[in-house]
């Protein structure tokens, strides 16, 4: 790579956007205040800025940046802190979500009490250890000087959490382009069906034209509001590994699959154009990296519904023994009959959760 073309990864790209934005839809006028000026979008030649509403509680919006890196952040690591901090919202334990490229490469949440935060970490980034390279670390839970530590240890581009313990710094500063981020107020965010806060979402098309539609939230709180249609009822760990699949389905690109087991994710398949390839391509990526035997007994979350048992049968002839889906397939039964005759419990949502960003 030339040197120029090196310079241009590193230095900010001067914008020159306003500072501030007036939105109106309908009656309701809401003013977008400029944060900052990005180091640049989600190329080096795209200028970029990052603005938050006004008179609203903030949590991204509300950020602190504790140290800068250089260049400071572009909007790919400003996605990725986004979507790091929608996933790990959903959970009341410690949870760490790595992420390239607007997508969790792994995902683990506390399993049980004495478990260290540490070894959260290090699940979520060994899920994937190759695609966590250059990756972004988001938590929900103040980060103690041990996981710092572990943070450091490989190449991370940046983390995010609402604290961090003193000490922290020390670590995070052997590196000059590690950036630090505090978003202090995630209980602000919207997660669930009725949540207050329920902003609209935006999507440009290429002539300038917009989309609006309203945010993807679950009904999905826990177990009560699930269906299970398999002769089989998930154990209690299943259940909560399968909780916790679908919440992390539900940011993960389209058509999108989770493998989870024990509140930890051991194969995701992303952004694929049909499902069959994405519930392989997530057993196959278990097994390249190292989790082969994490396989049996692990649990699988799909974005969109089952249309054929093809979908089932992957699951069985690898030992995935429970799955979570929507349903809604006219041929529902027949891949229940394929549950059944592998022994996997199912369990549907009956709302599908597609993310095409």
């Amino acid at each position: 790579m030339s040197k120029s073309m090196r310079k241009r990864y590193s230095t900010a790209l001067e914008e020159e956007y306003p500072d501030e934005i007036i939105i109106k839809i309908g009656e309701k006028e809401t003013v977008y205040r400029k944060k900052m000026s990005l180091r640049y979008g989600e190329n080096p030649h795209q200028p970029a800025a990052f603005y938050y509403p006004v008179d609203v509680d903030l949590n991204l919006g509300d950020l602190k940046i504790l140290k800068t890196g250089k260049g400071g952040l572009s909007m790919t690591n400003l996605e990725d802190i986004n979507n790091s901090l929608r996933i790990v919202s959903y959970f009341e334990d410690p949870a760490c979500a790595v992420m390239k490229h607007v997508n969790p490469s792994g995902v683990a949440a506390r399993n049980h009490q004495e478990q260290e935060l540490e070894s959260v970490y290090k699940l979520a980034r060994d899920c994937d250890s190759l695609a966590a390279f250059g990756s972004v670390v988001g938590f929900n839970s103040t980060v103690d000087t041990t996981t710092a530590e572990e943070i450091m240890s490989t190449y991370v581009e940046a983390v995010v959490a609402p604290d961090y313990e003193d000490g922290c710094m020390e670590h995070f500063n052997k590196k000059k382009n590690f950036r630090v981020i505090q978003v202090p107020n995630l209980e602000y965010g919207s997660r669930y069906i009725g949540d207050p806060l329920s902003p609209l979402d935006f999507s440009v098309q290429m002539d300038g034209s917009i989309i609006l539609q309203a945010p993807l939230l679950t009904k999905i709180k826990g177990s009560s509001d699930l269906k299970f249609v398999t002769d089989r009822e998930p154990t209690d760990q299943e259940l909560k590994d399968l909780l916790f699949s679908w919440y992390v389905c539900m940011n993960v690109r389209s058509n999108g699959v989770v493998l989870s087991k024990e509140n930890a994710t051991i194969g995701i398949g992303t952004g694929q154009q049909d499902r069959v390839t994405a519930i392989e391509l997530a057993i196959d990526k278990a097994k390249m990296r190292g989790h082969t035997e994490k396989i049996e007994g692990a649990v699988l979350a799909s974005d969109g519904f089952f249309p054929f048992r093809d979908n089932i049968d992957p699951l069985g002839e690898n030992g995935v023994s429970a799955c979570i889906q929507p349903g809604g397939s006219i041929r529902d039964k027949e891949v229940i009959d394929a549950c059944n005759e592998y022994g996997i419990a199912m369990a549907l949502t009956e709302e599908r959760c597609f993310r095409h960003f």
